[in-house]
């Protein structure tokens, strides 16, 4: 499967030292390769593997990378780099509480590694954090090797809840001012491809949200090349079910990629940059690292081909009809 990618930057062919992670020896170097495409792989050097293995739902890797530092790999996806994931979860968290008048309670679905809920936990009007992860493993594993986040898995107002998003939410008497997708990419036969469809917006997620709520989800790759592989179909999905939707877009370096998100609401939850940052101020503990007002109203400006692509999208996910990003769940697995 795996390729060795040399400093040349040509490929040469050699016995694999781990097939199932797509990792290969090759003299001094150690390298990762990821099957972006079945024409496209995207590799880097690693200094070690620190965890592999299967858990119940997914394929798990943590791996230790010369240029990204720690990163988590999810059935066979870049899931985040310890170098750059600021960037991808201050965009994930932040506009969506930033926006609310006063936030309150958060109900993650996923975010296993803690990272998201790091960053919930920065804003001082919060005073319950509900993260959902599916799988035990790899939130146990994350807390012991990600130690950016042992003070999030800590925290007295994290309540960590191992079970299917789906299952809790319609369990829970709760409503929630935010709710948040920090859902692995849906890939066929992995476990998350269920909680991007219509009904589940519709009938699971919108009905748990406070009046003023607001529900975010990450939506995959947005690249002038790939954002028609599920990021228009998801947000064409929830302009179904929510009055007001906004995209937006940022570049994650380790991902290759500029990345996706959308959110949504029954309410106008429109800030302009200036209102923005004074929130970012008076809200949040601490630094942020990349989100600004400015740059949030920038990133929900899109490039003219995938604005258009946005516009004139017409599938809707469904259960019986979902698109999937290059990837594998379990069950596919040969």
């Amino acid at each position: 499967m795996g390729e060795a990618v040399v400093a040349n930057g040509f490929a040469n062919l050699y016995e694999k030292a781990d097939k199932t992670l797509n990792i290969d020896n090759h003299k001094d170097s150690f390298w990762y390769e990821e099957v972006i495409d079945e024409d496209l792989k995207w590799s880097f050097a690693l200094n070690s593997v620190l965890h592999k293995g299967t858990s119940e739902y997914q394929d798990i890797a943590l791996l230790d990378t010369k240029r990204f530092g720690k990163v988590l790999v999810i059935d066979g996806k870049m899931q985040s780099a310890e170098i750059d994931e600021f960037i991808y979860h201050e965009c994930l968290i932040h506009p969506a509480l930033l926006c609310h008048p006063n936030p309150q309670t958060m109900f993650i679905m996923g975010g296993g590694e803690g990272s998201s809920a790091r960053e919930a936990l920065k804003h001082k009007s919060l005073e319950k954090v509900v993260m959902c992860d599916i799988d035990q493993e790899v939130v146990d594993f994350c807390r012991t090797h990600l130690t950016v986040n042992h003070d999030a898995f800590c925290h007295k107002k994290l309540k960590l809840v191992i079970n299917d998003a789906k299952a809790e939410l319609e369990r829970s008497s709760e409503k929630f001012d935010v709710i948040v997708g920090d859902l692995a990419d849906p890939v066929k036969g992995g476990p998350c491809y269920q909680l991007y469809t219509k009904s589940f917006y519709e009938r699971t997620v919108k009905p748990k949200l406070n009046t003023n709520g607001i529900f975010v989800t990450q939506a995959g790759p947005a690249g002038i090349f790939t954002h028609k592989e599920v990021f228009t179909s998801i947000y064409n999905t929830i302009k179904q079910v929510f009055k007001y939707v906004v995209a937006y877009t940022a570049h994650i370096p380790s991902f290759a990629d500029t990345w996706g998100w959308v959110m949504a609401s029954d309410q106008p939850f429109s800030v302009n940059a200036e209102e923005m940052d004074k929130r970012i101020k008076e809200r949040i503990d601490g630094e942020l690292l990349y989100l600004t007002g400015a740059l949030f109203i920038s990133s929900a400006t899109l490039n003219k081909t995938v604005a258009f692509s946005l516009l004139n999208e017409t599938h809707i996910y469904t259960e019986d009809d979902a698109r999937f990003i290059h990837g594998h769940g379990l069950a596919n697995r040969h």
